[in-house]
């Protein structure tokens, strides 16, 4: 072997393996000096010897190239949320409920809540290549740059004391320690920017960076407790996999104990409550999962949560303050909230000087009036809310409330949509929410513009470069290139993207505009039932209404969208600007697929997910992500999860990858007589 490559490799195995001592076991052998000093030889040794730099290099947590965006990832297997028991009866019935799974006396791993962002780290042959936000359970954004910053995720697995999966995924909290958090708000103050309202927001904000360079000063640590899809290794208990994990160089909480039976998961959730304040990090419950995977297997899961797995979530902490004033605050969907501005009091170590009143229903069903003397508490340790009115103390003075007609933001006509409790502004041009608005309208299933990152619509609105989604139309390349990081050629690049999403369909277009519970699946809906946008406009609730598959409360949304002016203006204005709109063909074009519900499991390999969906709705069915009794066909591909065993147990019907590319194909495969 090369004497230089043989020294390299011995570098990189004396630094794994002190992180591995100083992050997993909390032991550290080599002093900072000593790593400082194998880090630097190894990075002078990779720079003279290129040939040998391998991506799971330690030098390689730090130094990838500024994103613009993150990309998008699709977990093979959803990361699901937990359901919630707010006291000790209701984690009770949680076990009441699972102990009558067929099999034995079910033991429980208990361990923390950690209050901090999920993770989804993935591992091939041991070799750590993608990682991604939870998201929402289905797909999330890739963060892989980012957490390689973080020193306690192995960007290469141990092998010395156990064998490796050849695809190994894990999922984990990402946190920040109290300490690190409070120096973290010390340099943001000291450096003239604002502080971050919590370590869970500060977490947040370090893994979505685009500069990888942020996270790496940023002090994140990792608990990692539940695998994902793991090939070539299989476990037979939850204790048993969180057990390996250490041996393969990840971290996971010391506190995490197996509970034989209800007294001790009873007393590890009160113990762990008595010691919240003095953990060095936040946490907001404790998590009891079922031991066996076997019964887990069994009891199975529902549409968003496993039936095995609890959150047992701590009492809140209250403290008395005074409402000064209320004011409301506009959200980037358009969302009206009221907020209450509090006489700053301390809760939990946190000086609160706002709490959310959620919404009109709330103020009038607490009588909350400005003046008044209430308890606050801070729900999920994370946001201030009012729990009751001191109406005791009240001596006439206090002032009853009531959400304003119109925006504060604009002064645009705000409306309460049938059937929801928030209030919204309708303008989509409303400054509070134009740069949510423009992101929307650029994604990907929308007008897919590339190149228009979240960092780049901020400067261009920051600067007054933009102020509505028609002003992209408009843009002019010099503009664009006189633009912090910009150039001629990027510049160029996001016009020739522009140009290219001025042709699109009416179902896209629909769905770009942000309608309220106007979806991807509603847009398309809209585009079969209309010839062109100047019907739709003009379509009346009572029309709207009488389509198939759109109720009430969608058909008064999209009512109150093109009533209001501004966005007229705007949807005019977009096609002046050059946005063609292609007549859409009505009528359905597939009768084996029409009015069908098609839900789709596992790995596809002639198809992406979004392609065989998209499919299914040109041809008149729907793509859905729930089994139910509606459903009319479950697609398996490899490794199919709990949805193909809920399709059996329902009676629906269950095919192939090979047989729904049949029925694509094959115009008689499937006829129905």
């Amino acid at each position: 072997m090369d004497l230089f490559k043989q020294k390299i490799e011995e570098l990189r195995r004396k630094i794994n393996e002190a992180n591995y001592n100083y992050y997993i076991l909390d032991n550290p052998t080599i002093s900072d000096a000593e790593y400082d000093r194998l880090m630097r030889e190894l990075q002078q040794l990779e720079e003279s010897y290129p040939q040998y730099k391998t991506a799971d290099s330690p030098t390689q947590r730090v130094g990838a190239s500024q994103l613009t965006k993150f990309s998008t990832v699709t977990h093979r297997i959803p990361l699901l949320s937990l359901d919630n028991a707010m006291d000790e009866a209701e984690v009770l019935e949680f076990v009441s409920r699972v102990q009558k799974a067929p099999g034995k006396q079910l033991e429980f791993v208990a361990e923390p809540k950690i209050d901090g962002l999920a993770v989804e780290l993935v591992y091939e042959n041991g070799i750590f290549v993608s990682g991604s936000t939870r998201g929402d359970g289905i797909t999330g954004e890739d963060i892989t740059q980012n957490l390689k910053t973080i020193r306690s995720i192995p960007l290469q697995l141990r092998s010395n004391q156990h064998p490796i999966p050849s695809l190994l995924e894990v999922r984990g909290e990402v946190y920040m320690d109290r300490n690190d958090f409070e120096r973290l708000n010390e340099q943001q103050l000291a450096e003239g920017k604002p502080a971050f309202a919590n370590p869970r927001n500060s977490a947040a904000g370090s893994l979505r960076q685009l500069d990888s360079r942020i996270t790496a000063n940023r002090s994140l640590s990792i608990f990692c407790y539940a695998p994902g899809s793991c090939e070539g290794f299989s476990f037979k208990t939850h204790i048993e996999f969180l057990q390996t994990l250490p041996l393969w160089g990840f971290r996971i909480n010391p506190l995490i104990k197996l509970c034989k039976t209800t007294d001790e998961l009873i007393d590890y959730y009160r113990s762990i409550e008595t010691k919240r304040d003095t953990i060095s990090y936040d946490i907001d419950g404790v998590v009891f999962k079922v031991n066996s995977i076997t019964q887990q297997e069994e009891l199975g899961i529902k549409s968003r949560s496993p039936r095995w797995a609890i959150a047992g979530k701590f009492k809140a902490k209250q403290e008395i303050t005074r409402i000064l004033d209320i004011e409301t605050s506009v959200g980037r969907t358009g969302a009206i909230t009221p907020v209450a501005h509090l006489q700053p009091v301390r809760i939990g170590g946190v000086t609160v000087s706002n709490a959310t009143l959620h919404n009109q229903d709330e103020i009038d069903r607490k009588d909350i009036r400005v003046g008044d003397w209430v308890v606050i508490q801070r729900a999920g340790d994370v946001i201030p809310q009012v729990v009751k009115v001191m109406t005791e103390r009240r001596n006439g003075a206090e002032k009853p409330y009531r959400i304003p007609a119109e925006c504060p933001v604009c002064r645009s006509h705000i409306t309460r949509p049938e059937g929801e409790a928030k209030h919204r502004c309708q303008n989509m041009n409303c400054p509070a929410q134009i740069k949510g608005r423009i992101q929307h309208f650029v994604s990907k299933r929308a007008l897919n513009i590339d190149g228009l990152g979240d960092r780049l619509i901020e400067q261009m609105v920051d600067s007054g470069l933009i102020n509505s989604v028609a002003d992209i139309y408009f843009l002019k390349k010099e503009s664009l290139a006189a633009l912090e990081r910009m150039a001629d050629k990027s510049a160029q690049n996001v016009i020739n993207a522009i140009d290219a999403s001025r042709e699109t369909t009416l179902a896209r277009f629909i769905y770009a505009l942000g309608i309220r519970n106007v979806g991807e699946h509603m847009g398309k809906v809209l585009e079969r039932e209309f010839k062109d946008l100047e019907t739709l406009i003009a379509a009346d609730y009572e029309r709207l209404e009488a389509i198939e598959g759109i109720g009430p409360i969608v058909a008064r949304a999209i009512r109150d969208f093109f009533d209001e002016e501004n966005n007229l203006q705007t949807v005019n204005r977009l096609l002046e600007g050059g946005v063609g709109i292609a007549k859409s063909k009505t009528g359905i074009q597939d009768e084996r697929f029409a009015r069908k519900t098609f839900i789709f499991t596992g790995t596809l390999t002639k198809f992406t997910r979004d392609e065989a969906k998209e499919i299914v709705e040109k041809k008149g069915g729907k793509a859905s992500s729930s089994v139910s009794n509606k459903t009319d066909y479950v697609v398996v591909g490899e490794n199919a999860g709990s949805k193909a065993g809920k399709a059996k147990e329902l009676g629906v019907k269950i095919i192939s990858e090979e047989e729904f590319f049949e029925m694509v194909n094959n115009p008689f495969f499937n006829k129905q007589p």
